[in-house]
């Protein structure tokens, strides 16, 4: 299937009309599919008086209840007997994984083997946009487990002809560098900043090494650490968004978007009310709908789910790569976005603010913030610690400047709110290790509000 720079260029690079009539005759099959199914959907179309005949275009979606991951917890044990959103029997059934259960008991999925090469297909379409081949050696700095994330991108390797080399985490040993010499790394912002530290520490500059291309995978990420990264490696950085609930979306060698595979995965974005899409450049909640190509079977299908990521489609026209699919900002998660007099602001909001580049001649990267409650009532303080390379060495004054303008560049009600007193931002500095974060196990949370 591999063609040159495309992984399946028939599709890839399908014309608008043509890609749109897929997308709207694969979104009939999934949606008859998983009304016969799925007891969960069987259900849902009754109760809510729908014939899944009528869904016959992405348009139709409009006429169908959003479902969530708290849909998926109460129709799953010890809410129900049975997982009833599964959609095959158990024999059928190539593997169970679970969500990290963060936001309570984690959410079940059933993946069949169709399921798997549909999901690898996604990442190898990603990592050929990318520039991949058969001459690559990649590292995988990402968990095997539950999550899908290392397993897919494993078996895309497969299909292409990629050598993985399967660490899991970014702390192996520098030796790995120097013997396998390594073409790539999959891993976070912060792991690759890590990890560079590190080899500098031993010797060796990151520059200076066998990485071509890095790609960050698994969170949202500001452009200015994107940036950071970048120079430190002296290579391109790709972004990705995936989950267990099947998106795979990849930034291709233009690095203006993620491209979305909308023959296998859909999405449309949402105004806040849930009620209606918000037009092609405007902000808004994602929603995705499993697609399904003709007489394909699935473990798990899910319509009109939210993801509660927030994002922006960017472009529908053809991309200078040659793909047709359609372009998406890169997600932010609405549980990393918080409200202060009336305004939002995301996790990646602070980021940006931390990796301002004169910032970073004094600063590691790592960072956490607190929100607080003032004792005046409506009063909030935002601490923003930030770990230094030096505590005897940083400019401190310049630090805060670079991170207020870019704070609040295009926040001019937070700004209001900070001159008028009713915002407050303190500012923390700390040695290497002695953010609070490190006395806690599993992924830093970078904002904690404890108001």
């Amino acid at each position: 299937m591999q063609t040159g720079k495309y992984y399946n260029q028939e599709v890839e690079i399908m014309d608008r009309s043509e890609l749109d009539a897929l997308v709207d005759e694969r979104i009939r099959y999934t949606v008859d599919y998983a009304a016969e199914n799925s007891l969960f959907y069987k259900k849902w179309f009754k109760e809510h008086g729908i014939r899944p005949a009528d869904i016959r275009s992405h348009e139709d979606l409009l006429e169908l209840p959003i479902i969530s991951g708290k849909t998926i917890r109460e129709n799953q044990p010890p809410v129900t007997k049975d997982f009833e959103f599964r959609m095959v029997d158990w024999k059928d059934v190539f593997t169970v994984h679970e969500t990290s259960g963060t936001s309570g008991t984690p959410k079940s999925f059933f993946l069949t083997w169709e399921d798997w090469e549909r999901y690898a297909e996604k990442y190898a379409r990603s990592f050929m946009s990318q520039g991949f081949g058969t001459d690559d050696r990649v590292i995988v700095c990402a968990s095997y487990g539950m999550n899908v994330g290392a397993n897919t991108m494993t078996l895309a390797a497969r299909n292409i002809g990629m050598t993985m080399i399967p660490e899991g985490k970014c702390t192996f040993p520098i030796r790995i560098m120097e013997a396998y010499k390594p073409t790539s790394i999959v891993g976070s912002i912060f792991k690759l900043i890590r990890l560079a530290k590190k080899m500098q520490d031993q010797g060796m500059e990151p520059a200076d090494s066998s990485i071509q291309r890095l790609v960050i995978g698994g969170e949202g990420f500001a452009e200015e650490s994107r940036n950071y990264v970048s120079e430190i490696w002296d290579c391109d950085v790709y972004n990705t968004y995936g989950n267990t609930e099947g998106t795979m979306c990849g930034e291709c060698t233009d690095i203006s978007g993620l491209h979305v595979p909308e023959d296998l995965v859909h999405m449309d974005v949402y105004d806040p009310h849930m009620d209606k899409f918000v037009k092609d450049g405007e902000c808004g909640r994602l929603v995705l709908t499993t697609l399904l190509p003709i007489g394909a079977k699935s473990g798990n299908v899910l319509l009109n789910y939210d993801t509660e990521d927030t994002t922006v489609v960017m472009s529908r026209e053809k991309c200078p790569c040659g793909r047709t699919h359609m372009k998406i900002m890169n997600p932010q998660r609405e549980a990393e976005t918080f409200w202060v007099s009336g305004t939002p602001f995301n996790r990646v909001d602070i980021e940006k603010g931390v990796f301002q580049r004169e910032n970073m001649e004094y600063l590691t990267g790592e960072y956490e913030a607190f929100l607080y409650g003032g004792d005046d009532e409506g009063e909030t303080t935002l601490r923003v610690s930030m770990e230094c390379n030096d505590l005897h060495r940083y400019d401190e004054e310049l630090i805060k400047e670079n991170f207020l303008r870019s704070f609040f560049g295009y926040k001019k009600n937070l700004e209001n709110a900070y001159i008028d007193g009713s915002m407050n931002i303190l500012f923390n500095f700390a040695k290497p290790g002695e953010l609070e974060f490190y006395r806690i196990k599993g992924r830093p949370k970078r904002i904690v509000d404890r108001r």
